[in-house]
């Protein structure tokens, strides 16, 4: 890797997280009694952010509580995961030390709420090397759109061109690729399908973070 900035993903890419969040909404339907009709709207929340995945709860399923209501619910019962459970991905840690010996500098952005990314990475050991951390919750928009990495371009102080962007979610690096940054591909359980498209849109691939070394 021949780039000095580089934006990392999370869930996916840093940490094994994606199997808890889709268990998630599972489970937090399931405790509203729901299930018929539950995995098609699950599918559909993928590229969403937890408040528009709420909203379409809410909308789909008449849901009383309020979009703040359920995502607290379902905040906390991520939180607990992220402050025990969840663990890093492979030889994440080396692969960041390396990075660093090489002055690479570093944020996150991702979808998962800013709190909940920095606990994550506090517990992990991993927050120090990253400058900062971007949540699409609190910019209001995903990754279907390029402005969280737009916005940690400017923070860097650098081109989209000059930055590597670590993704495992197809529509992420699409957004990135086409938004002009250098895209690693990250394979990862939740991707197994579309390894292949991901495969032909990336500059880079990483089956194992071993591979980079």
């Amino acid at each position: 890797m021949n780039k000095k900035f580089a934006i990392f993903d999370m869930d996916g890419t840093l940490v094994d997280s994606m199997g808890y969040w889709h268990n998630l909404t599972r489970e937090y339907l399931e405790s509203e009694g729901i299930t018929e009709g539950a995995e098609e709207v699950l599918e559909k929340i993928y590229t969403m952010t937890m408040a528009e995945a709420c909203d379409l709860f809410k909308t789909t399923f008449g849901i009383e509580s309020s979009p703040d209501e359920m995502r607290k619910v379902m905040d906390d019962l991520m939180e607990w995961h992220y402050l025990n459970d969840v663990p890093l991905k492979g030889e994440v840690v080396s692969y960041l030390e390396k990075l660093k010996g090489e002055g690479v500098r570093m944020c996150v952005a991702s979808a998962t709420p800013h709190h909940l990314i920095e606990k994550c990475l506090k517990r992990l050991g991993v927050f120090d090397y990253f400058e900062f951390m971007l949540s699409c919750e609190t910019i209001g928009i995903g990754k279907t759109k390029p402005d969280i990495y737009l916005l940690a371009a400017e923070k860097l102080g650098a081109e989209p061109s000059e930055i590597a962007v670590y993704e495992d979610a197809l529509y992420a690096v699409k957004t990135a690729k086409y938004a002009g940054f250098y895209t690693f591909g990250i394979k990862d359980e939740s991707n197994v399908l579309v390894w292949d498209d991901i495969t032909e849109l990336a500059d880079e691939l990483v089956s194992d973070w071993e591979d980079l070394f």
